[in-house]
């Protein structure tokens, strides 16, 4: 591999028997100049981009940003890839070294982070979250910044959409904002609001992923038996209403039309948490 062009210190463009790649190794451009061979022993990723704009995205990123930035961000790409025993593909170097550099941007700033969705992240994707923390103290220990736990969500989103284009199932971004705005709705109709680190709101945010979940062809896991739908109908008639208040709202902001079992499913979380919170006051 001969060096075609120097990015930074850590990275470089170079053309291997007619075909350019982008290699990174720590100090694998240390007193290089073009045309030099690459030490084999030095290089530690090989990006061959399909894409010619990610391609020029992430030779752009990687010649701009400050290297111990992009040294963070792929320390915590590695550990996510032997936590989850995956190998993830090309993309995620850009999108999580791009958005962790813009959050160090606005933080340095004294800019608030806001994730709306912190607590639906936390509930739905724990591994990915957990290998977030672990992100906080690493960029705390190499860059000496503190990341609220807003950005750690972030970096668990980019983490679980890497995961799941890795060939790992999942829900992504829409889902889980779909999932929040179900569960506000049942709380409204069932007028509870309840604590999102409660165990009650676990539940029900879990409940909810269970309820949209389908296998590989579409199907869902949890249909339920037609004349089961019909009886739930009649035994939660007011629940069912507001059921579909509901799933019309979520088909009118998503695009995402329920079927009758999951209309009815919805209804028995709406009866569920107002039984159990009229419970609770009662005691």
């Amino acid at each position: 591999m001969k060096i075609k062009k120097i990015l930074n210190n850590n990275a470089v463009v170079v053309n291997d028997l007619g075909e350019e790649k982008i290699v990174m190794g720590s100090g694998i451009a240390f007193q290089k100049r073009k045309n030099d061979i690459v030490d084999p022993s030095l290089i530690e990723k090989v990006f061959v981009m399909d894409d010619p704009d990610q391609y020029g995205h992430l030779q752009e990123m990687l010649r701009t940003l400050p290297e111990e930035e992009i040294a963070v961000s792929e320390e915590i790409i590695s550990l996510a890839e032997r936590e989850l025993k995956v190998t993830f593909n090309e993309h995620i170097h850009i999108a999580l070294t791009d958005h962790l550099s813009f959050a160090l941007e606005r933080i340095g700033k004294g800019m608030a982070i806001r994730n709306t969705l912190l607590n639906e992240i936390r509930i739905l994707y724990p591994r990915e979250f957990q290998i977030g923390l672990r992100a906080k103290h690493m960029i705390h220990e190499k860059l000496q910044v503190e990341i609220p736990e807003d950005e750690v969500g972030y970096i668990a989103m980019h983490i679980h959409t890497a995961w799941k284009n890795a060939g790992a199932c999942g829900t992504d971004a829409d889902m889980t904002a779909m999932i929040r705005d179900i569960a506000e709705g049942i709380e409204r109709a069932a007028g509870v609001t309840l604590s999102r680190s409660s165990a009650n709101y676990e539940r029900l945010v879990t409940q909810l992923e269970n309820i949209l979940q389908t296998d590989e062809t579409g199907k869902l896991y949890s249909e339920l038996n037609p004349e089961i739908v019909r009886i739930a109908k009649e035994r939660y008639a007011l629940a069912n209403a507001q059921a579909l208040e509901i799933a019309d709202q979520v088909e009118e902001d998503y695009g995402y039309s329920f079927t009758d079992s999951q209309r009815v499913l919805v209804a028995m979380e709406i009866n569920r948490v107002c039984t159990r919170f009229k419970d609770i006051q009662m005691m």
